[in-house]
């Protein structure tokens, strides 16, 4: 590896740049480090119970990497860009702080009650999440501001100090406030935050959070963010903290946290509003497939990002989509997020037979701590196990040999597996048939997700390319495209550290927006008021991305309308650009099957997404691509379509572009393994991205 040969003498010292992107998941956090020079990634074991510390440990590793010697080392100014789980893990664990709610007397009951909405229908024994704040810390304020935002009845100052007297007995850490029509007219929210800032805890305002009508969503949205607020802001505090122990005194360092819309903000905002990282590391990954799927010739494309804990799948027609109607364990949240389904399937998802006999893998997982039985700690039987026991690790460790495997730990518990199979089904079932049960089931699993970004929603998959990428995925990704039709798979290069090449591929992005409520009539122009909004949106967006540092050469300012017709409950978003109304009937018509273009549209509301452009990492791209038959590195036995094959092994380190690989084939590498079966073609690209085709598609 590079290394780097500065000089020395303070005097010749020219302050460099150094970019590392962060992913911190279940099992591992991932760090792809980009400097002049050089540019490597690598994996240290996550520390769930301390996150800050794994993150602490790689950028030492990082710096040791690139200079032996820091003391003679230039001037850095080190830009981090962190893909965090923190706010998710705890919203999904309940451990965030204890939290109260003020909202318009009245509405106390507003985030229990919810929407009679029933998503399962015939589920006879539904149960409902429990709110995040209990019903003793929820409060009604005496107050009203009507829907136009006229003040019916004044918010009382007597009032609120009994208030604050009550919430400072009840020893809460957070407060959310969230008034009814605070959209409209904020004042109140406003004068409430400024009397109960004397308690000195993070206060999260809806009208700040979330400017938009829905009484309901806005209330859940800002209630999550109050509840993460401190434990959130707490690590971020450690994690700079750390930083600034842990670097040399010359050197320094911006923090960045990437957000679930797609785009980073700065750590500071992200502690005041945490909400919008709860999809922080798999939106770098949606970022990263999309730009080097352009690159690759694939604009429609479905992401597969499987994991240690999990597998999130996005499809992306011609780039990524946002919705502002997402779930998180059955609690809206109505910030812009990345169009992104989770499913409990990973590498460390842990395979076990149910009551009634049936083979289960998942959601629980073994996480990093025990992890899976042959990283030599766990005790069940994993995913990952299931694919030691039948050879597709190709007899090698991980991480290029930094990592063993233990194959009897694993051997011990799938066999464990099998004879609780067996009893089950009364027939006998070996070691390997209990693996490929654990690979048909978890495949079984993820290709249910695949179904639900693309076949339920109306797209044929057989459009698509497959980007697969995470540590597990390239095992999977090829019978699940099978399953699908998908005909092609593309595994880009990086594939174990993907989600953090995505960090640093985002620009920075804040979102704004405001609910207007007009209704233009068929054939009519838009309202003039609908500009006035966006002039107003705009100039804070500009104000805002200045204080980031990017000036208005760096900035790019995007309108887009939410949209619908008259009586309708749900909207689409639109871009503003061009004829907003020819969009909404078009795009109206491919996600419900029908449009009525002569019947009136309401916009609901105005946004804008202010991106500051951030510097790119340059993928390298070769000069030539001449085809070559790759040479194989090794054999071995690997358990296919029930039978142990012997199968050519390939070091992607050593496959030029240019190269083909001739099926059934194994292809190692520092982050991930790739398993292409019978019936697929594989080739290295000019991007070094790794192209599976089908045969069957290519007759």
């Amino acid at each position: 590896m590079k290394k780097n040969s500065q000089p020395s003498a303070r005097n010749h010292r020219t302050r460099q740049r150094l970019r590392i992107g962060v992913d911190t998941g279940g099992t591992f956090t991932d760090f792809i480090v980009i400097s002049k020079e050089q540019q490597f990634t690598f994996k240290v074991p996550s520390t769930p119970r301390a996150p800050a510390q794994a993150i602490l440990t790689g950028l030492a590793r990082a710096f040791d990497e690139l200079r032996a010697d820091r003391d003679a080392s230039p001037e850095i100014l080190l830009e981090i860009v962190h893909g965090t789980t923190v706010a998710t893990n705890a919203l999904l664990e309940r451990k965030g702080a204890r939290t109260a709610l003020i909202t318009t007397a009245g509405f106390e009951d507003v985030i229990e009650i919810g929407r009679q909405a029933r998503p399962d229908l015939y589920n006879l024994s539904v149960t409902r999440p429990a709110p995040l704040i209990a019903r003793e810390l929820r409060f009604g304020a005496k107050e009203r501001v009507g829907a136009d935002g006229e003040v019916i009845e004044q918010l009382r100052q007597s009032e609120v100090k009994a208030l604050v007297k009550t919430l400072r007995q009840a020893e809460v850490e957070s407060i959310a406030i969230s008034l009814l029509f605070s959209f409209a007219n904020p004042e109140h929210e406003r004068r409430l935050a400024e009397m109960l800032a004397a308690l000195d805890v993070p206060i999260s305002i809806s009208h700040q959070i979330l400017p938009e009508y829905r009484e309901y969503e806005r209330t859940s949205t800002v209630t999550i963010n109050a509840y993460l607020a401190p434990r959130v802001s707490r690590y971020l505090q450690e994690l700079t903290a750390g930083l600034a122990q842990s670097l040399p005194k010359q050197q320094a360092s911006q923090l960045r946290i990437m957000q679930s819309s797609g785009g980073s903000i700065s750590a500071e905002t992200a502690a005041r509003e945490p909400v919008r990282t709860i999809l922080s590391g798999p939106a770098g990954g949606v970022v990263a497939a999309t730009h080097v799927g352009a690159l690759a010739g694939c604009a429609d494309l479905i992401t597969f990002d499987m994991g240690g804990t999990s597998t999130d799948v996005a499809l992306c027609r011609g780039g990524a989509r946002t919705t502002n109607e997402a779930q998180i364990t059955g609690l809206p949240v109505a910030v812009p997020v990345l169009d992104i389904h989770t499913v409990g399937a990973g590498g460390g998802s842990i395979a076990y037979v149910d009551a009634g006999g049936a083979l289960r893998v998942g959601p629980e997982s073994a996480g990093a701590d025990p992890g899976p039985a042959c990283y030599g700690f766990g005790t069940r039987p994993t995913v990952t196990d299931a694919n030691l026991v039948l050879g597709r690790f190709a007899g090698g460790g991980l991480l290029n040999g930094e990592m063993t495997l233990d194959e009897f730990r694993a051997a011990a518990v799938l066999d464990q597996l099998a004879a609780e199979m067996s009893r089950a089904s009364g027939t006998v079932v070996t070691r390997e048939e209990a693996a490929q049960g654990v690979i048909r089931v978890a495949n079984a699993n993820m290709e249910q997700a695949l179904r639900l970004v693309s076949v339920e929603r109306g797209h044929d998959p057989r459009r698509f390319a497959l980007v697969s990428f995470g540590g597990a995925g390239g095992l999977h990704a090829a019978a699940l495209a099978a399953s699908l039709r998908i005909p092609r798979v593309l595994i880009p290069n990086y594939p174990g550290a993907f989600s953090a090449l995505g960090v640093l591929l985002a620009d920075v992005s804040k979102d704004y927006s405001r609910t207007v409520m007009q209704v233009v009539e068929s054939g009519s122009k838009l309202p003039r008021t609908i500009e006035q909004e966006f002039h107003v949106l705009e100039r804070q967006a500009t104000a805002d991305l200045q204080a980031e540092g990017f000036t208005t050469a760096q900035s790019r300012l995007l309108r887009s309308l939410a949209m619908r017709y008259r009586g309708q409950s749900f909207e689409l978003e639109i871009s503003a650009a061009g004829d907003p109304l020819a969009q909404f009937h078009q795009a109206h018509r491919e996600r419900y099957g029908h449009a009525d273009p002569q019947r009136a549209v309401e916009i609901v509301s105005v946004r804008l997404r202010g991106v500051g452009l951030s510097e790119k990492p340059v993928l390298p791209r070769a000069a030539q691509l001449k085809r070559h038959k790759a040479k194989a590195q090794r054999e071995a036995l690997v358990w296919l379509d029930g039978k142990r094959k012997r199968v050519s092994v390939y070091d992607r380190a050593e496959l030029q572009p240019g190269a083909t690989i001739a099926a059934p084939a194994i292809i190692v590498e520092y982050g991930s393994t790739t398993l292409v079966p019978s019936g697929w073609k594989a080739a290295v690209d000019g991007w070094q991205n790794l192209l599976l085709d089908s045969v069957r598609s290519l007759a």
